[in-house]
């Protein structure tokens, strides 16, 4: 016999459940995310990249080299990129992240977000 309980419990333990996005704190300074990044490679499969302090972007994505620049601006990190000869583009990206991972989100937090592993 089934206990009247158990779809009541198995709801409330699926409510409860917040989306990954609210366990990451927001990223408010330059000086926070340099100390986050510093020495650090920012993984994702087949995506390796560096992010140094002096504003420098290098990595490998695939099997082509990335490079670029970045800059803190208002809270936000921004990029201009260059991906295998292939000019990716400046935006400026919201930063969030909890333990070894790190979230950017585009335009400034509204658009398509690509979470790294910090090793």
């Amino acid at each position: 016999m089934r206990s009247k309980w158990l779809p009541i419990a198995v709801l409330a333990g699926v409510m409860s459940v917040q989306p990954a996005f609210a366990e990451l704190a927001k990223v408010e300074t330059k000086e926070a995310f340099v100390q986050l990044v510093s020495g650090k490679t920012l993984s994702r499969p087949l995506i390796k990249l560096q992010v140094d302090a002096a504003g420098t972007i290098t990595g490998r994505g695939v099997r082509w080299d990335v490079t670029g620049q970045w800059a803190w601006k208002d809270g936000y990190f921004c990029r201009d990129m260059n991906w295998g000869g292939t000019e990716i583009g400046y935006n400026c990206q919201e930063v969030r992240a909890k333990g070894d991972t790190i979230r950017f989100t585009s335009d400034q937090g509204t658009g398509d977000y690509a979470d790294f592993r910090l090793r």
